[in-house]
């Protein structure tokens, strides 16, 4: 697909990321180095500060930023201080949703079941909660047995209202459902522009009128993966009591870091969710220890095996609604009160750094 340079309107063929931007609300392209450091600086280098107006020469690394889709220009440190403390007081104001990934390359943790009651949870404390299912095979609606007329292929391919498609299901709960219809949108995604961000760019400010947005990944490396964390701003991890989904922990991590570092997207390792725990096996307890040693405070309170969370989705039913007083329910009542704080005091369990993989 030909492109048009902006700066020097020469056509040309998109073959890096660099070479396109989002620019508020636009796409803007750029054929090489050269165009785009004229783009970002100018032809002299000469821009002004966002802050204090002054004109000066960009210098140094810390006098540009660039993102979510917006450049901003700084002087000096104090006034790129003073930026920073202005943007939080603005996040502050806006009370933008808490997007929360419950994603595992690794299939068998648990990942739809602690997704659906992560969300149930949220809204039965009070929140407006949206559950995205990002999954093709459509789990989420088949454990509470719905199915809507439009899903997430309709938001990503044709542009709809999350809002519009979502379907009510419970007091402060909302879902967006997916079927097989989501391969042929990761085909979409594929031959667009900016392909990681378009989940971002649909669902940025259509989800305002939502607390959290808890989404429910495929296990699988995608694209509607990348997606999904470019788009969320923390990850909870389920990681199954065994050996291989503790050796699927460290590929996890490395997705993780891949976003940060080459999609430029600061997504949080909220905390990892042991599951299918069972205190008389010895690989239950070592993978516990495993995690806790590993982790730190962000490895939660594990959820035990339990007939009745294997049983909750055959009655089309949350754990909270089917068994409400089993070790499923208390233990994922305890994992919603742990994000409860972190979503509603700003809370933050994240390091500097991500744990070696």
């Amino acid at each position: 697909m030909q492109s048009t340079c902006h700066v020097c309107e020469k056509a040309f063929e998109v073959r890096f990321r660099y070479q396109v931007r989002e620019e508020d609300g636009q796409y803007v392209y750029v054929c090489s180095t050269r165009c785009q450091q004229s783009l970002l600086l100018g032809s002299d280098g000469v821009c002004v500060c966002d802050i204090c107006g002054r004109t000066f020469e960009v210098e140094y690394p810390y006098q540009l930023s660039v993102g979510d889709g917006r450049r901003e220009y700084f002087c000096s440190t104090d006034c790129r201080e003073r930026s920073q403390r202005r943007q939080s007081e603005v996040d502050l104001i806006r009370r933008a949703p808490k997007r929360i990934a419950v994603f595992n390359h690794k299939g068998g943790t648990g990942k739809t079941t602690t997704a659906i009651n992560l969300a149930a949870g949220l809204a039965e404390a009070g929140r407006r909660v949206l559950l995205i299912d990002a999954d093709g095979q459509g789990n989420v609606g088949a454990s509470l047995g719905i199915a809507g007329q439009r899903t997430l292929y309709h938001v990503l391919v044709n542009g709809a209202q999350a809002s519009d498609v979502a379907v009510p299901v419970r007091e402060g709960l909302e879902v967006l459902t997916s079927n097989e219809t989501l391969a042929a949108a990761e085909l979409f995604l594929a031959e667009r522009p900016n392909r990681d961000r378009i989940m971002r760019e649909r669902l940025g400010d259509a989800c305002s009128a939502y607390d959290t947005v808890v989404i429910d990944c495929a296990p699988a490396l995608s694209l509607m993966n990348q997606n999904a964390m470019v788009y969320a701003d923390s990850v909870v991890v389920p990681v199954a009591c065994d050996y291989l989904s503790l050796v699927g922990v460290k590929q996890v991590l490395r997705t993780i870091r891949n976003v940060r570092e080459l999609l430029q997207h600061d997504v949080q390792l909220l905390g990892v969710l042991p599951t299918f725990f069972d205190v008389r096996n010895r690989i239950s307890r070592e993978a516990i220890l495993t995690l806790r040693t590993h982790f730190e405070g962000r490895c939660y309170d594990p959820i035990r095996i339990n007939t009745k969370l294997r049983e909750a989705p055959s009655a089309k039913q949350t754990i909270f609604e089917y068994a409400p007083k089993s070790h499923g329910a208390e233990d994922y009542r305890r994992l919603v009160d742990k994000v409860t704080a972190v979503v509603t005091q700003g809370q933050t369990t994240r390091p500097a750094t991500l744990p070696a993989a």
